[in-house]
């Protein structure tokens, strides 16, 4: 009840919004491109008037406008087979990014019509991406080649790439003999994998799982190489680590492991990690991970990693790779008894893998030193299939503690996944046992995971998303207003206060550094000056906190909103943080003081003054709070129409730890706005904008 009290409380202190125009990128075609290929690109989406220009977050790729909605997009032979953010900049400003994926390899083709049963079927070759849409009550049929003996791997890649399509696929022989059929293996994507029994030709069906049409999906048909995942799945920063590589058509040597009843083959690959990604606790991708069994957002805004690939996939099939600071051990069979655990030593960072149906994974450790420890495990994260519980037990068998599902879900940041994670009071000297197992008792090759236990030791994984609800929006500033992020921290240790900064700010943008406390929510505003220039380009955010005599430095992980509707991913990791600033604001917030001191149990007011940028805006303001922590209450005022100020109580209640905190007011009002601006009448839209921070010292 505890939890659903706090969910309802964050979701209620969310400011309902209405916002003036922003530019909102609903759906790009074709999926993506060859890399050393230019294609014709159509994007759709509301508020994209005098959008002339489509923003990349790598410099190999670029548009030229062609005519309204329609680019020109080339691909530079060197860019690196992945996925990559596109925007379009437009009149409006920034919108949000869509995915457009490169390939290596693989010659694009587009889709036919008509193409709806094996008689009027596509003729296609191998190694090819199709770039098509879903048909209406109907089928996309293709037919395509394949020796005897040869092993082909066909993935229909959608809401990997932020398509609404749920993909459903099947394999016929061209006589119509079915062979086999897929749904949601990547995530909601099907994929499969066959050995053609003959030669001759093969039909692969592909639809809408609701037959839905015209939503967009890239259709990969292929006989070279492609992973299916790697072991271990964590390595040690700053260390060279063989990793072994499991999938089809890897030309190394037959695993003993198999999937839909082929076996896999596996080679080998040798890896460093990033330097920065440990000592930032950041995460890099070269394809976002989107098609895993857990929503985007859950599955990367807590872990450390990288990616890795075969340096001959064309690209489709990257895997997670996690950073630890101590040395990984490998788990051992057989351990699936208590009295066969594993030995382990802490700190431990365990690479596992439920190696059979109804496996269970026991470890046993001695706590030298007392005190909490964090227990995780990392399945889901790492697209590990399995639904991992623990259990924390004495040598005697009694249960010490029980660890579960884990993450926040806060509006569209949906961050909660079935990973465990726990802390828990160990005694010093004491041997204790635990298991790591499958909720349905399932396993094979994808069913791997990481388990760490360490000292809990003060740290966070901070994550910010656009405050734009209910939709997907671009992070957009106003001239002489403010715009705002919803912060999300994941701490994973005892709560520390975090302090957010903002680097490479454009000419008159300003942010102050913003202190979340030891919550797991807060709000980080940007403003513009009345004369600010219009631009485009990146920011990048980092919070700070101090574990015992260290001060660590995070970076904050950047998110979009995807859709809006609840039966599909609403929300995924971005690689950069764009801001965009242009017109004028209609209004803009301050408070005077622009710092206050206030005592534990007393109140303190302050002034929230309102400057009226547009002549005709005349309406009152309603000032609403933005994730204020429970221990500081505030009463907040109205602005009346036809003024300029209110009066603002803040009251931190009696125990409020004291500190530095950061409090931020949001303020609705209804202004008269059209897109035209020499329209005689504007009808009125209610605007929320966020007031400039306040720093708030409270002292005993």
């Amino acid at each position: 009840m505890r939890t659903l009290s706090l969910l309802l409380t964050l979701v209620l202190a969310a400011p309902a919004v209405a916002e003036l125009p922003s530019p909102r990128l609903d759906r790009i075609f074709p999926l993506g491109a060859a890399a050393g290929t230019t294609v014709e690109m159509e994007i759709t989406g509301p508020d994209l008037e005098e959008g002339k220009t489509l923003l990349f977050d790598h410099a190999g790729l670029k548009a030229t406008f062609v005519q309204e909605r329609r680019f020109k997009v080339s691909v530079a032979a060197d860019v690196p087979p992945g996925t990559y953010d596109v925007r379009v900049v437009g009149r409006f400003g920034v919108s949000n990014p869509r995915l457009f994926a490169v390939t290596h390899g693989l010659t694009d083709v587009a889709e036919k019509e008509p193409n709806n049963d094996p008689t009027t079927a596509q003729k296609v070759p191998l190694n090819v991406a199709v770039n098509g849409t879903s048909d209406g009550n109907s089928d996309d049929v293709y037919r395509f080649p394949a020796k005897k003996g040869q092993r082909i791997t066909i993935s229909c890649q959608a809401g990997k790439l932020d398509s609404a399509m749920a993909a459903s696929m099947s394999l016929n022989t061209a006589d119509g003999k079915p062979l086999a059929s897929s749904g949601n293996y990547h995530g909601r994507d099907p994929f499969l994998d066959f050995v053609a029994p003959a030669d001759g030709d093969y039909l692969v069906t592909v639809h809408d799982l609701t037959y839905r049409g015209g939503l967009p999906y890239r259709l990969v048909l292929s006989d070279k190489p492609q992973v299916e995942n790697v072991f271990p799945r964590a390595v040690q920063a700053g260390r060279e680590t063989k990793l072994t590589l499991f999938g089809r058509n890897l030309g190394g040597k037959k695993s003993p492991w198999s999937l839909f009843d082929l076996p896999l083959e596996e080679t080998t690959l040798s890896v460093t990690p990033p330097a920065d990604v440990s000592s930032l606790g950041a995460f890099r991708f070269t394809e976002h991970p989107v098609d895993y069994s857990v929503l985007p957002t859950a599955a990367t805004c807590t872990l450390t990693g990288f990616q890795v690939r075969h340096p001959a996939t064309p690209g489709g099939d990257a895997q997670t790779v996690l950073i630890s600071d101590t040395p990984v051990t490998l788990e051992q069979e057989p351990n699936d008894l208590p009295e066969r655990a594993q030995k382990i030593t802490l700190p431990a960072v365990v690479s596992g893998r439920f190696d059979k149906p109804r496996d269970a994974d026991w470890y046993e450790f001695e706590v030298t030193e007392a005190g909490q420890y964090a227990i995780t495990v990392y399945c889901e994260r790492i697209g590990g299939r399995a639904d991992p519980y623990v259990v924390l037990t004495d040598t005697k068998g009694n249960r010490v503690a029980e660890y579960d599902d884990y993450g926040h879900r806060i509006n569209a940041f949906d961050g909660h996944l079935r990973d465990p994670w726990g802390v828990q009071n160990l005694a010093a000297k004491t041997t204790y046992r635990l298991l790591v197992q499958d909720r349905y008792q399932r396993g094979g090759p994808r069913y791997q995971y990481v388990l760490a236990i360490r000292k809990a030791e003060p740290d966070v994984y901070a994550a910010v998303i656009h405050t734009q609800n209910p939709g997907p929006a671009g992070l957009n500033l106003r001239r002489g207003g403010a715009t705002a992020l919803d912060v999300i921290l994941h701490h994973t240790g005892s709560p520390a206060p975090v302090t957010l900064t903002a680097e490479g700010l454009p000419p008159g943008v300003h942010a102050a550094p913003t202190v979340v406390g030891r919550d797991t929510r807060g709000t980080f505003v940007f403003w513009a000056d009345e004369n600010a220039p219009e631009s485009v380009g990146t920011v990048k955010l980092f919070a700070t906190l101090k574990a015992g005599e260290k001060t660590l430095r995070r970076e904050v992980r950047p998110y979009t909103r995807v859709w809006q509707e609840a039966n599909i991913s609403s929300s995924r990791p971005t690689r950069e943080l764009v801001l965009a600033v242009d017109d004028s604001a209609p209004y803009a917030l301050t408070f005077v003081p622009d710092r206050v001191e206030a005592q534990a149990g007393k109140p303190v007011e302050v002034k929230v003054k309102l400057a009226r940028r547009w002549p005709d805006f005349k309406s009152k303001v309603t000032l609403l709070p933005a994730a204020v922590p429970g221990n500081i209450q505030l009463k907040t005022p109205e602005i009346a129409e036809g003024r300029d100020e209110a009066t603002l109580t803040i009251t931190p209640q009696p125990g409020c730890p004291r500190g530095e905190y950061t409090l931020v007011l949001f303020g609705q009002a209804q202004v008269p706005f059209s897109k035209d601006a020499k329209a005689a009448t504007r009808p009125q839209s209610l605007v929320t904008l966020p007031a400039r921070p306040l720093p708030l010292t409270v002292r005993k």
